[in-house]
């Protein structure tokens, strides 16, 4: 059956069904209304534009914009549409800065974090070399007590004499301080760890941000209100038609 042999306002009541129940959306229209001209001549109808709009930006009383007779609600809702993208893009642009601040303070603490952990792992190195040290002199000290020869015992003698420091009380410190530094580099490791997650999950994030370019940030119009508000007036259409 062509498009000719319906009467205008069936063809008019299609329209409006596909948009009430059916999602049939500005693009939909537009596409239609470029298929012949008596659907460009319907697609245009003043009635199926507002509904449109009050679906889309339900913010927006179309009220508030008719007060030109003039002015048709398609041309209503290409502006109201022009304004939502345009803001759509500045929110894009300050969702992408704002992750990418993100990132930035992530890869910040990550080098920090590193820069103490290497500071602290120079400094455990150093103390273990310590306490190795001292441990030979604690072994020269007991070795002085027992007979050996006197080349040897001489070299015991002279590490001991170099040490300036109670040996015993001095290695206890040192154990105490290995223990601090390994408990500090753990708590780096494990630091660098979550900063590296999350600057993986801000870098993915940002990737998906960038994927969709014109999605909702932050607007008042949201996918979950649209939906809401489609069923809404899917609702008080149904309820008219049974009255």
């Amino acid at each position: 059956m062509s498009a000719s042999a319906l009467p205008d306002e069936l063809w008019r009541r299609i329209l409006e069904i596909g948009i009430e129940f059916y999602n049939f959306n500005y693009k939909d229209l537009c596409c239609l209304s470029i298929t012949c001209r008596r659907l460009n001549r319907l697609s245009s109808d003043d009635s199926l534009w507002s509904s449109l709009f009050s679906a889309d930006f339900p913010q927006y009383p179309i009220k508030q914009h008719h007060s030109s007779s003039s002015v048709s609600n398609k041309s209503l809702y290409k502006i109201r549409y022009e304004k939502v993208r345009e803001q759509k893009v500045l929110a894009h642009r300050r969702a992408v800065l704002r992750i990418q601040s993100e990132i930035d303070e992530h890869s910040r603490r990550i080098r920090e974090t590193e820069l103490r952990s290497a500071e602290e792992k120079e400094k455990m190195k150093n103390t273990a070399a310590e306490f190795l040290n001292l441990r030979k002199i604690r072994q020269a000290s007991v070795a002085l007590n027992v007979w050996q020869p006197e080349i040897v015992r001489g070299k015991q003698k002279q590490i001991v004499e170099q040490c300036n420091v109670p040996v015993n009380s001095r290695i206890h410190a040192i154990e105490m301080e290995l223990k601090l530094c390994k408990q500090q580099v753990e708590g780096f490791e494990k630091a660098l760890r979550v900063e590296k997650r999350r600057m993986q999950a801000a870098k993915e994030k940002l990737a998906s941000v960038e994927y969709h370019p014109l999605r909702d940030f932050n607007l008042a119009v949201t996918p979950i209100a649209e939906q809401a508000m489609r069923k809404r007036l899917r609702t008080s259409s149904s309820k008219e038609t049974r009255s």
